[in-house]
């Protein structure tokens, strides 16, 4: 930004045409010193940045809107409590675009809902929060009474006893972990130290398998898992692969199906049908020893379902 422009930003750049008898820049340029947030000036109103107190609930969608959230709120007086000003605050929601009046109350010193929103009542246990109930102002103007002490002095003593045992284990287990901030980091950084020993060791290990990530411990899960996968090995494939060929093939042995399996039985029986015929000439043509032989040795064998006798003279 040029030291022009800056000047006109901060309001101090006075035109050429600007006498001192003109007065003020904002007189000269005819506009208040807050601008637009003047600009229903002459009714009492200012345009300000409100922040919602706490939560509440929109009276036009029913939704919440949440503690801290910021509006464009017309701020005006509205009265007086004593010399101290009662301001109102009119802004619309963001959701329904419905409008909420917000005012002051200085006598009890918190803000007040007008109209257009209700505010959110948050209830809770004090056993469930784990905090300890402080006493109303009738409970403290009561505690002002020394004759109330009195009678209830016993009361509080036993309640004292029965809370001291927690409090001061509390503050002792408190103690012993935060106490001695020598203990504390010399454990973390053996922590720490045994934690890059092993991360150490396992990007070594993987190294020596040739991976380029680091593996993980071997957890009990994972070794339980991997105990319960089977594999199917050569000989059950074979297995399935012929149970599925028998399951499929014809039952009748003269049926003309085209069927791989019952391709392959016509081949099997054509095979078996040589097999035999060849052994059948061998023993016929003499593919036998003599010496084996009595001379009225009388040999038979069956093969494929035939009989073969042969009786040498």
């Amino acid at each position: 930004m040029s030291s022009l422009a800056a000047a006109r930003a901060d309001n101090f750049y006075y035109p050429p045409e600007w006498t001192p008898k003109k007065g003020s820049l904002n007189k000269f340029h005819g506009q208040h010193a807050l601008r637009e947030r003047a600009r229903k000036l002459d009714q009492g109103i200012l345009i300000i940045r409100f922040e919602m107190p706490y939560h509440i609930w929109c009276g036009g969608c029913n939704s919440m809107i949440a503690k801290g959230v910021r509006f464009n709120a017309e701020k005006k007086q509205v009265g007086n409590y004593y010399s101290t000003k009662i301001w109102s605050f009119t802004m619309k929601s963001a959701c329904c675009k419905h409008e909420i009046v917000i005012q002051t109350d200085p006598q009890n010193c918190q803000y007040v809902i007008i109209s257009g929103a209700t505010q959110k009542v948050e209830e809770y246990d004090i056993v469930d929060a784990e905090t300890v109930a402080l006493p109303g102002d009738e409970e403290r103007g009561k505690l002002a009474d020394p004759f109330y002490r009195l009678e209830h002095q016993e009361e509080d003593l036993q309640k004292k006893k029965e809370a001291e045992p927690v409090l001061v284990r509390l503050q002792r287990v408190s103690d012993e972990r935060h106490l001695d901030d020598y203990a504390l980091n010399k454990a973390l950084r053996a922590k720490l130290r045994s934690q890059k020993k092993r991360v150490a060791e396992e990007e070594a290990a993987s190294r020596k398998m040739g991976l380029g990530i680091r593996l993980l411990p071997v957890a009990e899960e994972d070794v339980t898992a991997a105990s319960h996968v089977k594999f199917a090995s050569r000989f059950d494939k074979s297995r399935k692969d012929k149970r599925a060929l028998i399951n499929a093939a014809s039952i009748f042995p003269g049926s003309s199906g085209t069927s791989t399996s019952s391709k392959k039985s016509l081949e099997l029986q054509s095979k078996r049908r040589k097999i035999s015929a060849a052994a059948a000439s061998n023993l016929l043509t003499g593919g036998f020893k003599p010496s084996s032989w009595s001379q009225n040795a009388v040999s038979s064998g069956r093969h494929n379902g035939t009989l073969v006798t042969v009786r040498r003279s």
